[in-house]
């Protein structure tokens, strides 16, 4: 079964995972937008980076597993704004592709692996345990989000491979 752990948002990461290793690891696909330069996600890249490495596999074999995420005390109404819209995107595709998703909370990962309260590079240092061969990818503090997308497809791969 090929799982796809997502950790959304415009610096989230997109993991392709299968019989418990990590096939590859892509950053969220982003692109320009309007006078300013703002980052977005690109969602026809998404698209592309998603179905070029699905085209063997048979849809019922395909879990997606992306982060639930929600507003959190403190962000900014308009990073709150194009959070929700990176999020809606992934849906979006995944809806139109006829792929299954599942969506998981932060907090239920993180307990999973025992990262709840700790730094966000914690996640890092948790992925380069469990996956040593993937270590060079994941040797600057910016790849905690690729840990993170890695860490919810294991988490996925984990919890969920004997009620398949």
């Amino acid at each position: 079964m090929l799982i796809i752990g997502i950790d959304p948002g415009i610096s989230g990461s997109i993991c392709f995972f299968e019989d418990g290793k990590i096939i590859d690891v892509i950053e969220m696909p982003t692109m320009t937008d309007g006078k300013k330069n703002k980052k977005q996600v690109n969602g026809s890249q998404i698209y592309n980076e998603i179905s070029s490495r699905i085209k063997q596999q048979e849809k019922l074999n395909i879990r997606i597993v992306i982060e639930q995420v929600s507003a959190m005390p403190g962000q900014g109404v308009t990073s709150m704004f194009n959070f929700g819209q990176s999020f809606g995107i992934l849906k979006g595709i995944c809806s139109a592709m006829q792929l299954s998703m599942y969506f998981v909370r932060p907090a239920k990962w993180k307990k999973y692996f025992g990262l709840i309260n700790s730094e966000k590079d914690a996640s890092r240092t948790k992925a380069i345990e469990m996956f040593p061969y993937f270590s060079p990818q994941l040797s600057k503090k910016k790849d905690s989000n690729k840990a993170d997308a890695i860490l919810i497809a294991s988490f996925y791969y984990e919890t969920y491979k004997f009620e398949e």
